[in-house]
């Protein structure tokens, strides 16, 4: 699996709307994320297309796929970022001209609905995608140290690291009220202990899959798999589709499982529930309430990278990524 060029400062970073709109975020959103990135020494630009909106607060295929290939065959820009995630990313992937973008492999970072697109990268050409944050995660003021530390430390040095857990989380309406924050502490948990090493793959899980059965899933067979998933999942929806994911992957290494929101209402209970069923997750190393996903904050997490995960001392290392 190729490695893009990581980042340097002064390098140029693409703004792309390949699921919502620019146009759902404030305008102060807008520039406030603009300036902390800039603030880190780069470039920020945005595709055409990004503040167009439409019904469904989006733009039309032919119009993201414009502004999806003018990100990669420009020459200038180093890295692209998604501006948020939704419900059509996956829209885009017939229409993606593959050739083009794995002639020019450049960091492509985003998260939630933008799993379908990122993982089809990879799949296709064979170079690392992160899910990480979006354009409009730079927006928000409390955490953003472990945010950005992270996204550092992943696009912009080769190093290996272990990523840290962070010491507080929440899962509140941050971009609503940025002054009056509520903040729980918290601890990555372990379902069954053991140790692997290997090629990690995952995402926002209902997302996941909707690419089974295409050519633009993931070989998943002996990874380690991370998973999380938004608001609208339940329980019983989240037992069905980790079960489907399951099905499709042969010698599961490893399994990492991002924090819950509190209206999921998948509790540690329901969570145990749901992966007691698996007699082969007590086989391999599962870890839970990890910091991906849809609270706050995020860690960078390299789609087709290599990690090590380890029970003892609860270690998370990112490899080659």
């Amino acid at each position: 699996m190729n490695i893009p060029a990581k980042l340097k400062q002064g390098d140029e970073i693409r703004v792309i709307a390949p699921s919502r709109s620019l146009k759902i975020l404030s305008d102060e959103g807008v520039q406030l994320a603009k300036r902390r990135l800039e603030d880190l020494g780069f470039k920020v630009t945005f595709g055409k297309y990004v503040g167009v909106r439409d019904l469904q607060d989006s733009s039309s295929i032919e119009q993201r796929i414009e502004d999806l290939h003018e990100a990669f065959a420009d020459k200038n820009v180093k890295g692209i970022l998604t501006v948020i995630g939704g419900f059509n990313s996956n829209e885009l992937l017939p229409y993606i001209d593959y050739d083009l973008v794995k002639a020019n492999p450049k960091i492509l970072c985003g998260f939630s609905d933008i799993t379908a697109l990122t993982s089809a990268i990879t799949a296709k050409c064979d170079f690392i995608t992160y899910s990480g944050p979006h354009f409009s995660s730079f927006q928000m003021t409390g955490m953003q140290d472990y945010q950005t530390t992270h996204f550092i430390k992943c696009l912009m040095n080769e190093e290996a690291y272990e990523v840290q857990p962070s010491s507080k989380w929440s899962d509140d309406l941050w971009f609503l009220d940025q002054e009056n924050r509520l903040y729980e502490e918290t601890k990555w948990k372990v379902y069954s202990q053991g140790e692997a090493t290997g090629q990690l793959f995952g995402g926002n899980l209902c997302t996941l899959n909707l690419l089974q059965g295409t050519e633009y899933m993931p070989d998943l067979n002996n990874c380690i798999l991370f998973v999380e998933d938004d608001e609208l999942i339940t329980p019983e929806l989240f037992a069905r589709d980790l079960t489907s994911l399951l099905q499709v992957t042969k010698g599961l290494k490893g399994l990492l499982i991002g924090r819950f929101q509190r209206v999921s209402k998948v509790t540690e209970e329901q969570l145990h529930f749901i992966l007691d069923k698996h007699p082969q997750l007590k086989e391999i190393p599962v870890f839970y309430d990890l910091d991906f996903g849809h609270t706050q904050p995020i860690a960078m997490l390299p789609i087709g990278g290599t990690v090590r995960i380890d029970s003892n001392g609860m270690k998370f290392e990112l490899v080659d990524f």
